[in-house]
């Protein structure tokens, strides 16, 4: 029996590459609300974020064949809910300010002078962030995403997505502060 991560629902997977509705139905159930919420995260609207995510099930499970196991089914519909956020960001051309706009330095990052910040505060403090900022601080900090994957995703240098992040989390601390 397989314990690996990768293989969680692999019974349901196998019966969705054959074709059956049902299971394609068990695994939406499973995973729609946590793909809403990181469509939402991403794209701060309720509408988009729910046709992201149906878009997102269609596309995976027409391309199911493609899904070896090589990560988790979880994480394998996460990345393509990341990419089609991203995509509709860049076809609203939400603008990331280049680092060529802005100083070459950055400045010594202060820290939060609690130990325990409240979680409302910082989430509010997030949904008042400049849209760009906004995009760099949830793909970072709250997907998990490097520097190097960013700069590929929103087609930017490794350096602006960088300086975005410090800038974008100076910001944050303001706003939190101010909270």
């Amino acid at each position: 029996m397989k314990t690996d991560i990768r293989f969680t629902h692999e019974n349901l997977v196998e019966k969705c590459k054959k074709g059956h509705r049902s299971a394609q139905y068990e695994l939406y159930s499973l995973y729609v609300d946590a793909m809403y919420n990181i469509g939402f995260r991403m794209l701060d609207s309720k509408e988009d974020a729910e046709d992201i995510v149906q878009e997102s099930f269609v596309n995976a499970f027409k391309n199911l064949e493609s899904f070896n196991y090589d990560s988790s089914f979880g994480a394998w519909l996460k990345r393509i809910v990341i990419n089609k956020s991203i995509n509709h960001l860049k076809a609203k051309k939400l603008p990331v300010v280049p680092m060529e706009a802005h100083e070459y330095h950055l400045q010594e990052e202060r820290v939060i002078e609690t130990d325990v910040v409240d979680i409302k505060k910082v989430k509010a403090g997030i949904e008042r962030l400049p849209s760009g900022y906004k995009q760099i601080i949830n793909l970072y900090l709250i997907e998990g995403y490097d520097h190097n994957e960013i700069s590929e995703v929103l087609d930017i240098s490794t350096s602006t997505s960088k300086s975005q992040y410090h800038r974008a989390k100076k910001k944050l601390v303001e706003l939190i502060k101010e909270l």
